[in-house]
């Protein structure tokens, strides 16, 4: 039973510091999301998916993509 309830509690600091982060970040954004960031999760060079950015620039292009909504 003391298991059950450290687990619980462990999942519900791990949501509640997630959940912190979301609202004290501006528009609920984190940065440096982009994928073409990281060379293990890239290994071809591919721009992001998101906002086209390639691995060899340094800023997202976010920005400049329209919204869509």
């Amino acid at each position: 039973m003391k298991l059950v309830l450290l687990t619980i509690g462990i999942l519900a600091v791990a949501f509640a510091g997630i959940a912190i982060k979301i609202w004290s970040k501006k528009d609920g954004e984190f940065s440096g999301t982009c994928a073409s960031q990281n060379p293990y999760l890239n290994k071809d060079g591919e721009a992001c998916g998101y906002c086209g950015k390639l691995p060899a620039e340094q800023d997202c292009k976010k920005d400049t993509v329209p919204d869509l909504q």
